[in-house]
């Protein structure tokens, strides 16, 4: 896979001949997945190349900036996704005032001359352009092959960012599970926070959420594993009796995370977190890439009175987190 830059791409690129598809692709569901097969099978047909076009921000993020629809997965997460599905081109098209002012037909002319664009593959009510002038009937008088793709439905249900959105803010995580393909999870690397959990007696990793708002919203048990390292391997070499709870991925620890804006603490500009704490754990995790995997919704945040409120809480929360990895001994998704 070539990661490319559209505004990176000069006319007359010389990019081979490709068959594309467009779209925020956020979550990379089962929906994505379908347009991505569709995508290798009509460019397999037609000896073509497969390219993914993403938007970077989502256009509702530039239009609506920290009130646009909470985000599902970051960049990266998209670029991981996309990979594995084995696409060869993932173009970012950086969305941008002159951007979002491209005609109809300045739209076409970057498929047709930046990325040798011959076939294309869309979703129903696919448009582009100013005020959405373009669509599939469009692309096609333009000279593109066009293939509209159908719906993708889950127990009747039709497959959409907008859909895995609500499932998560409403705690199904199995049910995201269903419609992403995949247990939810969210990756970042673990930076500096304020270190408030220590004082309780809770200390915790801050991992970076890359989004300007999560979907999710309170208190999980989670799977967490390092991208680069064993962090069951890493936690025992530095601690070797206090070696943590063993997660469900082999080299996985088992944590309870917190995904709020922490109302019980007082902040002068309150932000999105993404905490988990580890019991029986004290290592140093600093600047590792993690994986934080959802699996049990517990409640949502709480706004304690008082930090010795919100400690007793954490204690509850965590005892229940433990119950229910010794009562699930398998992935429960």
């Amino acid at each position: 896979m070539k990661l490319l830059r559209l505004n990176a791409l000069a006319p007359n690129s010389q990019l081979p001949e490709t068959a594309v598809t467009i779209g925020n692709f956020d979550g990379v569901h089962l929906g994505h997945q379908a347009m991505v097969q569709q995508l290798k099978d009509i460019a397999q047909a037609q000896q073509l190349k497969t390219a993914v076009m993403i938007f970077e921000p989502q256009p509702l993020e530039y239009f609506k900036g920290y009130e646009a629809p909470p985000r599902i997965s970051s960049l990266r997460e998209k670029v991981e996704y996309l990979t594995e599905l084995g696409v060869d081109y993932i173009v970012i098209a950086k969305f941008d005032n002159a951007f979002r002012n491209l005609s109809a037909e300045e739209f076409a002319d970057i498929l047709k001359y930046k990325l040798n664009t011959k076939s294309l593959v869309l979703g129903e009510d696919h448009h582009f352009g100013k005020n959405r002038q373009g669509n599939s009937a469009f692309l096609r008088n333009y000279g593109f092959h066009v293939t509209d793709l159908e719906n993708v439905e889950v127990n009747g249900e039709r497959v959409s960012s907008t859909l895995i959105r609500e499932t998560l803010q409403a705690g199904d995580l199995a049910r995201a599970a269903e419609l992403l393909g995949r247990p939810y999870s969210i990756t970042g690397r673990v930076q500096y926070g304020d270190q408030i959990g220590r004082t309780i007696n809770f200390p915790t990793i801050n991992v970076r959420l890359n989004r300007l708002r999560p979907c999710l919203h309170g208190i999980y048990g989670v799977d967490v594993s390092c991208e680069s390292t064993s962090l069951k391997d890493k936690v025992k070499a530095e601690s070797p009796d206090q070696t943590g709870i063993a997660g469900y991925a082999p080299t996985a620890l088992f944590g309870a995370g917190h995904v709020g804006t922490r109302p019980a603490i007082q902040q002068d500009h309150p932000e999105w977190r993404l905490e988990v704490h580890f019991p029986d754990v004290s290592a140093n995790l600093y600047g590792l890439l993690m994986r934080v995997t959802f699996l049990n919704y517990v409640h949502g945040e709480k706004n304690y009175p008082s930090l010795e409120a919100l400690k007793a809480g954490i204690d509850d929360d965590v005892l229940k987190l433990l119950e229910f990895r010794q009562n699930t001994p398998k992935f429960p998704f």
